[in-house]
């Protein structure tokens, strides 16, 4: 099913039927404030490997991150964070960064994977938050990608719809998306060290 949910006012019976459909276990393509995800319901193990076989990755596990609607729940997932980590999160969120962060035991268990660390998003996106906000708890993310060469990332939800349409549950077209992932940075020793330059200015985070 494509969906459309206008990202300014996102109409919360349309985000509704979308968390129904996590909560049933479904797969759910969205907007971010940088190239759509593809995510579920953390708490559902076989979402979770029907996204690994849909993406034919096995590794892509170990790259989902989690999409929270803000920084409230992140004790549920992490283990304590310095200040400087915090502050720098406080400035940047919400927005195009991810923190990789010390998971804490409850996250091995929600990946069945020996996974220590668990990558933090709060997009600057009403649509996804909106979700995650019903939701009660975060989603599980990680990028959809496109197979063409010189396109890492596909733009354009109704291409998306095409090409995972019978794959997926629903396909949120939010709007055209961007092709320049999240800035990534490593925090788990108490530092910040962007691994991965994107979207996102660096300098909120010193």
């Amino acid at each position: 099913m494509l969906l459309k949910i206008y990202p300014e006012n996102p109409n919360p019976k349309t985000v509704q039927r979308v968390v129904e459909c996590l909560q049933d276990g479904g797969i759910v393509i969205y907007p971010t404030d940088t190239i759509y995800g593809i995510g579920c319901d953390i708490f559902k193990p076989k979402s979770v490997e029907r996204i690994t076989q849909i993406l034919g990755d096995t590794k892509k596990k170990s790259a989902m991150t989690f999409i929270c609607h803000d920084l409230s729940n992140l004790s549920d997932y992490t283990k304590p964070i310095s200040n400087n980590v915090f502050k720098a999160m406080k400035k940047a969120l919400p927005g195009p960064f991810t923190f990789i962060l010390e998971a804490n035991n409850n996250v091995p268990k929600l990946l069945q994977s020996n996974k220590k660390t668990v990558g933090i998003r709060v997009p600057d996106n009403n649509i996804v938050r909106e979700i995650v906000a019903q939701l009660g708890h975060p989603i599980l993310s990680t990028s959809v990608k496109d197979d063409d060469e010189v396109i890492e990332y596909t733009t354009d939800p109704e291409l998306i719809y095409e090409r995972y349409g019978d794959l997926v549950d629903i396909v949120i077209d939010g709007g055209y998306g961007d092709n320049v992932p999240s800035t990534v940075v490593n925090c788990v020793d108490g530092d910040i060290e962007v691994v991965r330059e994107g979207k996102g200015d660096v300098d909120l985070l010193y």
